[in-house]
């Protein structure tokens, strides 16, 4: 337990005799207040007069110059005199406030309120004459802050050794955490005491395709509970992550705190820095109800609106995809049996076919038909242009061109066939971790895409970052992403990144930046698997910061079915499957199952034709992290509604409350449902549907089995 009480806290305030600058939500609720202390900065942070955030200190830690050397990130006493963490005095204080409705390109509501109160504190350094500004702004559902550095005499150019922003809270809480890593997020999520974490870290983890831990550190969005007879839900996260690296939280489990933790280059270095510059965002979202936190859009407040002249291209896309074969197995990417080729030299056309090649005309033709006649817009393909024998383990920098098709792969006439069909092909971008190769390559690839009709690009970046050294969540790496968003803006093409970082709110300034993976999605249930909880986590995590191409869908969940004897299987019901299309936002929607499968079980298949993939309106109907998640939305530009409810591996009940409808209307609900005898690992696609007229009166008790769920489709009676 922590040594000091809240209340002792508070008296040692009383007598420091320091004056704190106070801010206020637009609601009065938060109070957030910031002190000098010996000369180092605090801030502390209070909802409905209790606190929640104890003072904590804030400030950065510098390198010397800007001259670094490698194993540098090891620090000396004299080198404190550089950092941006004490000495300081305030010299000025403004505030602002603003309260305005603005309309995201794609987003879960046609309209988001941006309402806060701003404090912008300047602090000099009176012993290196240097000033920076702390900035908070504070909204009715929580806390933005970051540093801004004005350009000035003494601070030009500098390099961040570590940013040592503090969340100190007052009490251990139930944490859903994942262990730190600069390249990778796709973890599965643990629940314990914040106290528990160190205990549970070494066994948090599997292996990953690029992977640099950090220990006793974890990643954000973090979510948090104080339980008791009034619990309190906290998200721990970032905002606008954009010249700048991704931050972790490394833990102190003794006193409930956290600090942050930067993702950092080979050299140990953190930012390199040109002033006027601002850090991103650290964000703490606190609601004492968990469907809050999930309604919670202040991530996306804190990111500035777009640049783009024209958004008019960007829109949301149902597709499939020739994809999940390949994850379970059944097919390849390669063409060839040869397992080392050079691009540009290697003769394709005279290799061995290794007769397993899924991007072939015949199989895609297959694909576009299907979609087609089922009213997606877009089909993805992956493994469609040469270089995947040898594309993965070998840090090749030189690994595809994204321009050249496989001998088997008739590029003109597939995208010929498939727009004669009402399709767009959604193009693949592996870069297989080499940045370096893919900004040499991306004009062309996308003057490629435009000569054939793509619009979306899946971008991957699988494996070690190049330049080596680099990692997902670096600085210069972070800026490749935003570097590939704006050069795809030019050619009018929408992204959708995998194995990239996660998102902080960005889509708002890169609206064509539509998607990401950057978590643990249903390809891993054909990997080491994903557990029934996971889904019901990732809406208070992952999602915070924007949408996820999780790839659900799946009906053929056991693996078996292709391979007797295979362990490998879903763990989710087909009707949970359904559920996910509206309890996970995804204006990038795909239907990741083979067409056999789908054809099997076209009654529940209607759900995902059916289905919207954007949104007038979100409701979260009722929540809880790890458990379950039961989320209704309005389709955009329609009085279709859409329910699922989702939840983890203990069955549940639940009785949906239609009064979001609109009064006086009725509607023909769709309802689809786990079957009685449904179990997802017995009888995952047992399930049942059926059709009801209902109003906004209407109540329906629903009974989900373990890892199971329920999907409702409401339309207007006319």
């Amino acid at each position: 337990m922590k040594k000091i009480t809240v209340g002792a806290l508070l008296l040692s305030m009383m007598f420091t005799g320091v004056k704190a600058q106070s801010l206020k939500s637009p609601d009065g609720k938060f109070e957030m207040n910031f002190q000098l202390k010996d000369g180092v900065p605090f801030y502390n942070l209070k909802y409905n007069g209790a606190v929640v955030v104890e003072d904590s200190k804030l400030g950065l830690r510098l390198f010397k110059d800007t001259a670094i050397k490698f194993a540098s990130e090891i620090a000396k006493p004299e080198d404190a005199k550089y950092d941006l963490n004490n000495g300081f005095a305030k010299v000025d204080e403004k505030r602002d406030s603003k309260n305005e409705t603005w309309q995201p390109v794609l987003g879960e509501k046609k309209n988001y309120i941006n309402h806060y109160n701003e404090l912008a504190v300047t602090l000099n350094q009176a012993s290196t004459d240097r000033s920076i500004v702390v900035k908070f702004r504070l909204f009715n559902d929580g806390l933005g802050f970051r540093y801004e550095f004005p350009q000035q005499k003494n601070l030009n150019y500098f390099v961040i050794r570590e940013e040592d922003s503090e969340i100190d809270f007052p009490t251990d809480m139930k944490a859903w955490w994942m262990v730190a890593d600069y390249d990778s997020q796709e973890y599965q999520y643990q629940e314990t005491k914040v106290s528990e974490i160190p205990a549970k870290w070494d066994k948090a983890y599997d292996a990953n395709a690029s992977q640099t831990l950090v220990k006793n550190a974890v990643q954000s969005p973090l979510m948090l509970k104080k339980e008791g007879k009034t619990p309190l839900y906290i998200n721990v996260a970032e905002a606008a992550v954009l010249d700048y690296p991704a931050s972790h939280l490394e833990v102190d489990a003794q006193n409930f705190k956290f600090k942050t933790h930067l993702t950092a280059d080979r050299q140990g270095a953190k930012g390199y820095i040109q002033t006027p510059s601002v850090t991103p965002w650290r964000t703490i979202i606190v609601a004492p109800k968990a469907e809050d936190v999930m309604d919670s859009k202040m991530i996306f407040n804190l990111n500035e609106p777009t640049k783009y002249k024209d958004t008019s291209y960007i829109h949301p896309t149902k597709y499939m995809g020739v994809w999940w074969e390949m994850i379970i197995g059944k097919s390849q990417w390669a063409y060839s049996t040869a397992e080392n080729v050079h691009l540009g030299k290697t003769d394709f056309t005279k290799l061995t076919p290794n007769g397993k090649h899924a991007a072939n005309n015949t199989k895609v033709k297959e694909y576009i038909d299907f979609a087609a006649e089922n009213g997606f817009q877009g089909l993805l393909i992956e493994g469609w242009n040469e270089g995947w024998e040898d594309w993965f383990g070998h840090s090749k920098e030189y690994v595809f061109d994204f321009i050249t098709p496989y001998p088997d792969f008739d590029i003109k006439m597939l995208n010929d066939y498939a727009h004669s069909k009402g399709i767009k092909l959604i193009m693949h971008h592996e870069t297989s971790g080499s940045a370096t190769n893919y900004e040499r390559w991306a004009d062309k690839a996308f003057q490629t895409m435009n000569k054939y009709g793509y619009d979306a690009v899946k971008t991957g970046y699988v494996g070690d970052i190049i330049p080596r050294g680099e990692h997902h969540y670096s600085q210069w790496t972070i800026n490749h992403y935003y570097r590939i968003a704006e050069k795809a803006n030019d050619y009018k093409i929408m992204i959708n990144s995998h194995e990239s970082v996660r998102p902080t709110g960005e889509s708002r300034t890169y609206p064509n930046y539509i998607s990401a993976e950057a978590a643990r999605g249903t390809e891993y249930e054909a990997f080491g698997g994903n557990k029934p909880d996971h889904q019901t986590v990732l809406p208070f995590t992952r999602w915070m910061g924007g949408s996820m191409d999780y790839t659900p869908g799946i009906f053929q969940t056991k693996l078996d079915y292709y391979f007797p004897g295979d362990q490998r299987f879903v763990k989710t019901t087909l009707a949970k499957q359904l559920a996910l299309y509206v309890t996970m936002y995804m204006p990038l929607q795909m239907a990741a199952d083979l067409p056999e499968n789908y054809k099997k079980h076209m009654d529940a298949f209607q759900f995902i034709k059916d289905v919207a993939a954007d949104w007038d309106d979100t409701k979260i109907l009722s929540a809880e992290p790890g458990d379950y998640v039961i989320t209704a939305r309005k389709a955009k530009g329609t009085e279709n509604w859409f329910v699922g409810g989702i939840t983890d591996e203990n069955k549940r009940e639940y009785t949906v409350d239609f009064s979001f409808l609109d009064k006086g209307k009725k509607y023909e609900a769709t309802i689809y449902e786990d079957g009685k005898d449904a179990d997802y690992i017995d009888n995952p696609q047992s399930y049942n549907i059926y059709k009801k007229e209902i109003t906004s009166k209407s109540k329906i008790n629903f009974k989900m089995v373990r890892s199971g769920g329920f999907a409702i489709s409401i339309k207007p009676v006319k």
